[in-house]
């Protein structure tokens, strides 16, 4: 009773003081312990639970407890649990309250009712989640967080802007389901679509996330983009634009993981692809399209960390995680290349496995609403993520070429991490009902009949064909050395270079004008030099006769103006 009388995040808060003090062996105890009492907390907290105080006026809803929340707060409790024991061996203080304070504001989030207090962890998530980044310690990972962090900050700006326009809008600044009919919702929307890595603003993600610590990694992949898909279901369920920009997000990282050489950057742009189908299910919006959002989400962090896991004990063990220098790891890192194929098989949606059964969700309800051509978007892109993360990530870096390393096994703790991972993966893909009956409204659907199973073996097979086919008549994309362009070399290069060339342009018209000033001014003292200097020609010494003749001319200049104006 006393732990359903607080919210959940301040567990994760509290711990933050106490780690300035505590030793890290005793630190990492409680990175273990805090997730599995909110994990349960959660499990017997009565739905429709809410807790609210007043603040400034305002009545903040810092817990409001619906399915929707449940199944997000339950997977992220599961994932600081996992995260954490892999990352038992870290014994820098920094990472360690980082992950905590960043799984506890993103839970925190989750929680909240109203705007106010979703900003509030909202900016929670960016500030802690970038020191994981930082704490790399190198030059390239010290700029990677400052523009991760510069972006995350202008999302969580956007939506205090639409917080604000909101609320003077209509009074309310309740956390509900908006319709895109007022600039409010639509900076609202914005916000959530940056931190969702939407077309064009999702280079971040793949900045970034390689850039991280090798469990730091681990621990992003979970919580923001998950956190913006919890925000866009709750939000924007039924938003048609939705199914357009998601079916675009399945597709173009499919081309940039084909060519990329870094097996973490792979996986990132597998990332972006997982997060369209989530995007397409929310703006179906209909409530098996939502579960299948809720279910695909809660697979996609179990499955993208335990790949994540896999590469990163690879970059652990060998210093590396580029496919041109990996290959033949399988022989002496068995038990991690098994893991990889099951992670690998659970992202390519194979029978038995996790994501054969969330996929499948969104997949019908886009054939059901009659949305054909974002169904063939689907299936492709379903094709593809086999290609690049189901074959590519396992293959170059176990079963490839021999690259002559011989590293020794992973740490037991990440073994255990990747094993208990595994084991979710796989229990998910046997009995789905157990993860159907957490999900925000009744399933009425089985995932394993013939059709289900006959198509997606079909698919999968053809697309292992295809890879077999193009390796063998070498059209497949050579692993070396390189860097791919994407849309970010406009932010990285195009814009500071062009801002270079302005200010410089700027500065040369300035000094011109300035130039000119001068110019202008000396011409102008040299003009009021001969007229008024002691040799011009009005300081000169005037006869009698010419100044009386000047002054009847003003005398009748005066008279005649004074005439014209009676």
């Amino acid at each position: 009773m006393f732990l359903n009388s607080i919210p959940i995040f301040l567990l994760f808060f509290l711990m933050m003081p106490f780690s300035l003090i505590m030793p890290w062996k005793i630190i990492r105890v409680f990175l273990l312990a805090i997730p599995i009492v909110g994990f349960y907390q959660i499990l017997n907290m009565e739905l429709g639970s809410s807790y609210t105080i007043n603040f400034m006026g305002l009545n903040l809803e810092l817990v409001r407890f619906d399915k929707l929340t449940r199944i997000f707060s339950l997977i992220f409790c599961l994932a600081a649990f996992l995260g954490n024991l892999y990352a038992w061996h870290v014994k820098d203080k920094v990472q360690q309250v980082a992950s905590i304070v960043y799984s506890g504001a993103a839970i925190g989030a989750v929680f909240a009712g109203d705007l106010v207090t979703l900003f509030f962890f909202w900016e929670g998530t960016a500030v802690a989640s970038v020191f994981l980044i930082w704490a790399r310690r190198t030059e390239g990972s010290y700029y990677t967080g400052m523009r991760y962090l510069i972006i995350q900050i202008i999302s969580g700006l956007i939506l205090l802007m639409g917080t604000v326009l909101h609320y003077k809008e209509t009074g309310s600044i309740a956390f509900i389901q908006f319709e895109l009919q007022s600039f409010a919702s639509w900076l609202i929307f914005i916000s959530f679509g940056i931190k969702c890595a939407f077309p064009l603003l999702h280079n971040w993600l793949q900045d970034s996330y390689p850039a991280a610590t090798v469990t730091g990694t681990v621990i992003l992949s979970a919580f923001t983009t998950k956190l913006a898909v919890y925000a866009l279901a709750r939000s924007f369920p039924g938003t048609e634009i939705l199914i357009y920009i998601g079916a675009a997000m399945t597709l173009f990282p499919i081309f940039f993981a084909e060519i990329e050489n870094d097996l973490r950057r792979v996986l990132a742009y597998s990332l972006n692809n997982q997060l369209g189908f989530m995007v397409v299910g929310i703006g179906i919006g209909t409530e098996m399209a939502l579960n299948g959002t809720a279910s695909h989400a809660f697979a996609h962090i179990l499955y993208k960390a335990l790949l994540f896991m896999s590469v990163g004990a690879v970059l652990f063990r060998t210093g590396t995680s580029k496919a041109s220098e990996l290959g033949g790891l399988y022989r002496t890192m068995p038990l991690t290349a098994i893991f990889c194929l099951v992670g690998a098989a659970s992202i390519s949606a194979f029978p038995l496995f996790s994501g054969f059964v969330t996929k499948s969700l969104i997949m019908d309800q886009t054939a059901n609403q009659h949305y054909e051509f974002i169904w063939f978007v689907l299936v492709f892109a379903s094709a593809g993520v086999l290609s690049h993360s189901g074959i590519k990530v396992p293959f170059f870096a176990f079963f490839s070429h021999d690259s002559g390393l011989r590293p020794r096994e992973a740490p037991k703790h990440m073994l255990l991490a990747m094993g208990l991972t595994s084991a979710l993966c796989i229990i998910i893909g046997v009995a789905p009902v157990l993860l159907y009956d957490y999900l925000p409204y009744e399933v009425n659907y089985k995932p394993y009949t013939s059709y289900h199973v006959i198509n997606q073996l079909q698919l999968l097979c053809f697309a292992i064909l295809s890879f077999i086919l193009i390796k063998w008549f070498k059209m497949l994309p050579k692993e070396i050395r390189s860097i791919n362009l994407d849309s970010d070399i406009i932010y990285r290069k195009v814009l500071p270079i062009s801002l270079a060339y302005l200010i410089s342009g700027l500065k040369k018209i300035a000094s011109s004008i300035k130039e000119l000033r001068n110019s202008s001014g000396r011409i102008s003292i040299a003009i009021l030099q001969k007229l008024i200097g002691s040799d011009g020609s009005i300081s000169r010494i005037w006869s009698t006769g010419n100044m009386v003749l000047w002054i009847a001319i003003v005398l009748s200049l005066i008279l005649i103006l004074n005439y014209l104006t009676i």
